[in-house]
């Protein structure tokens, strides 16, 4: 017989933020820079926990230098050759603490993976992405990547369930990657049925990393500043953004005019576009679960952040939060939908 979970698991369209007393003054007075020692690595990360996603759009050496700037993370795509990435050390030494090299785990990918980190020594942070994490091969790979790379901080999924989360730091990860099929552009809830409601994913795989004295990553599904200050309340450590961080100058792709407007191209990279740019078509054997959309053109990326950045810093505000590490304990929500089942929204 199937199992059915009748317990009711919400997104963060579902939810609002109570607001609570406060003794802050203004929002000049949140701190949203957090320091986190890791489990596995015993590294120290000191910045913004916000993310750009590792889309071949989005994660681009562009955006990793102008995030940097304000404290932010850049996951870049793994599509970089070793000879950009040694150009992009040199040119950019004060970004390396905020970047992290992205990889498959094709035999392939793990020797592009190990030239790069070799080629690059300041380089801190591996980012091992699968869309389907619960794979045993990938549990290996993860054991395999820590025990070449001791010190490097790894993060890796993705995953929304708190025993896998579990699995995957035991196995040598470092930050969680939290989230299937709640990104703009992905469609594996439609073509396959799978997926988890991201907010209720986030609570859980938060609370099973932090018994282990691990982190995770919401990954995907937020679509405005409020969605990322729920992200944090619910306990994420990190917060993964690609379709906020795309249409912006330093995002790779042409900006497309129709009818007196500007557009750029963003795709998920499950999607046929991205599947016939780096495999030459989607094999046989799978579906594509990605879509490609046109993108308001948004100029440069600094104003999007700075505008992140402050509706984070006004949602610690209004509960009373002085720092950002303190908002998933000020955080109360409050539900406002009625609906049982926002899996497919």
């Amino acid at each position: 017989m199937p199992n059915i979970v009748n317990e009711i698991k919400l997104d963060f369209k579902d939810v609002m933020l109570r607001p609570k007393r406060s003794t802050l003054m203004s929002r000049n007075d949140v701190d949203l820079y957090r320091k986190i020692t890791f489990r596995n690595s015993k590294q120290t990360y000191h910045g913004i926990p916000i993310m750009a996603s590792n889309m071949d759009t989005v994660g681009t050496f562009e955006i990793a230098k102008a995030l940097s700037k304000h404290g932010l993370f850049t996951t870049l795509h793994k599509y970089y050759g070793v000879e950009e990435w040694k150009k992009f050390a040199e040119e950019n030494p004060d970004c390396l603490s905020n970047i992290a090299v992205s990889a498959g785990m094709s035999n392939s990918d793990y020797d592009r993976l190990s030239q790069i980190l070799n080629a690059v020594p300041g380089i801190a942070f591996i980012c091992l992405d699968v869309a389907n994490g619960y794979s045993q091969g990938f549990v290996e790979f993860v054991r395999k990547v820590r025990a070449a790379f001791p010190t490097h901080t790894i993060m890796a999924g993705n995953v929304v369930t708190g025993e896998m989360v579990e699995e995957l730091i035991l196995s040598g990860a470092d930050i969680i990657k939290v989230g299937i099929g709640p990104g703009s552009v992905c469609t594996t809830r439609m073509k396959t049925g799978v997926g988890y409601p991201q907010l209720s994913a986030v609570i859980e795989c938060a609370d099973a990393a932090h018994g282990l004295q691990g982190h995770i990553i919401s990954d995907g599904g937020c679509t405005c500043g409020g969605d990322i200050a729920k992200a944090f309340g619910a306990g994420a450590d990190f917060v993964m953004a690609g379709g906020m961080f795309a249409g912006h100058d330093q995002c790779d792709g042409e900006i497309i005019e129709k009818n007196g407007k500007k557009y750029k191209l963003f795709y998920g990279m499950s999607s046929s576009v991205a599947m016939e740019k780096h495999s030459g078509g989607v094999a046989d054997y799978r579906a594509s679960e990605g879509k490609t959309v046109e993108v308001p053109y948004k100029g440069n990326v600094d104003a999007t952040v700075l505008d992140i950045l402050g509706g984070l810093r006004s949602a610690c505000t209004y509960t009373g939060a002085a720092k950002l590490k303190e908002l998933p304990r000020r955080a109360t929500f409050i539900r406002c939908t009625q609906q049982l089942n926002p899996m497919y929204n």
